[in-house]
């Protein structure tokens, strides 16, 4: 066990220091993840009887992410790639900070937290994404975002268990004062010294700045076109199942530490799985890793809408849990792979594909949390989290031959 454990870590040690310098930054930031995107939804449930408030504080997030891309993109000429990406850690903790000075949650207050997390996000995945397709090349773009996605659900075990019994003995054993907001305040502070770390490791990566090019355009190649496609059906899933699996397990499971331990659960047995595939898995093996997460999704929808119980939910949760990184592991090369070609083909900046790709993803997202809020406020709660979900699911399906046919297309280009 010792002798494979070292031979990870020496085949880790052995592929490029930018690479292993973004794979560690990412993996100290991914320890805040859990409790922004969970646990956010949460505080704003708690102190609100408006269940449509976490949608809007998801749908300007979202609306902030493509802004801010589009001044990353003139920044990028002249703040070095590091400051930016720096900058977009530290802004979430700032976020969470405005969120909780609220004296009461509104429309307005929550909508300009969500912003600024937005421009947080944008700043971060911008450059993220750019040094991932700059330190990465095709044939190890798997182990890239394997051993990621081993990160993020590792982290997922320990940061959601912690955070969720935290706030959870908090709550029930009366402490400081019996105020639960104490509880998020603390976690709020976490999230920003981590951050702080993150963002000083960064610079230790000797990354480059895209070459100054411009980076704005209207028509792209076919097979871009169908990248963007599949990005606006990956982007209806992420507007819709952000926020809906928090209000599922707050209403039909428990509080805040149930959502951790059904976090922890799940990501304890995906995690070394992921790892493996990360490890063994090539571009052959792209599409039948996203058809898999795909089936996941739309059986995880399937339990929930047919259940609609605690058990239904904890299914939904298990198999999300695992569908959302394989997913990832697929369509991130795919996405990368696409820019490598597009690019060349067309001379143009890298950075404009990334700007570009984050478009389609709003668009999607858009329509996800709009479908949300529509239905939560003017048909049901009950029909938003039950019957919608499997909708999603299947649409976001699509998303498998939309892939296979850029695949094919990627053969021939």
């Amino acid at each position: 066990m010792i002798a494979k454990l070292t031979n990870e870590i020496k085949f880790f040690n052995s592929n490029p220091k930018p690479m292993r310098i973004l794979l560690l930054t990412n993996l100290i930031y991914g320890l805040v993840g859990p409790i922004i995107e969970l646990f956010i939804g949460a505080y704003i449930m708690r102190n609100s009887s408006d269940i449509s408030l976490v949608v809007i504080f998801q749908l300007a997030l979202y609306t902030g992410i493509p802004l801010t891309f589009m001044i990353n993109g003139f920044l990028l000429n002249k703040i070095h790639i590091a400051w930016l990406y720096s900058f977009g850690m530290l802004l979430s903790g700032i976020s969470m900070f405005a969120m909780m000075s609220l004296n009461e949650l509104d429309t307005m207050g929550v909508f300009l937290a969500g912003l600024i997390m937005g421009l947080s996000y944008g700043f971060f995945w911008a450059n993220r994404d750019f040094l991932a397709l700059n330190t990465t090349k095709d044939s190890s773009r798997n182990y890239y975002y394997g051993i990621e996605t081993f990160f993020y659900t590792t982290t997922g075990i320990v940061v959601p268990l912690a955070a969720g019994a935290f706030i959870g003995a908090t709550d029930s054993n009366g402490w400081f004062g019996g105020n639960v907001n104490v509880a998020y305040y603390i976690l709020t502070g976490t999230v920003f010294t981590m951050s702080l770390f993150a963002s000083v490791l960064v610079h230790q990566g000797n990354f480059q700045n895209p070459k100054r090019a411009p980076f704005l355009f209207i028509k792209f190649d076919r097979i871009w076109n169908k990248m963007l496609g599949l990005a606006s059906l990956k982007g209806v899933a992420q507007g819709y199942i952000v926020t809906a699996p928090t209000m599922l397990i707050l209403s039909l499971v428990g509080k805040e530490g149930s959502l951790g331990l059904i976090q922890g659960i799940a990501a304890a047995a995906s995690a070394i799985l992921l790892y493996i595939l990360g490890r063994v898995t090539g571009p052959k093996h792209r599409l039948l890793i996203y058809g898999i997460g795909c089936s996941l999704f739309i059986l995880g929808a399937l339990c929930n809408a047919g259940l609609y119980s605690s058990l239904g939910v904890i299914l939904f949760m298990m198999c999300l849990l695992f569908a959302r990184p394989l997913l990832d592991i697929a369509y991130f090369p795919i996405q990368l792979k696409v820019i490598d070609i597009i690019a060349e083909k067309e001379k143009r900046n890298e950075f404009s594909y990334i700007f570009n790709h984050e478009l389609g993803l709003y668009v999607g997202r858009l329509f996800g949390c709009g479908l949300f809020i529509i239905l939560a406020r003017y048909v049901s709660e009950y029909a938003a989290l039950r019957y919608a979900l499997l909708v999603i699911a299947l649409v976001h399906g699509l998303g498998w031959f939309m892939a296979r046919s850029i695949l094919k297309e990627k053969e021939m280009a």
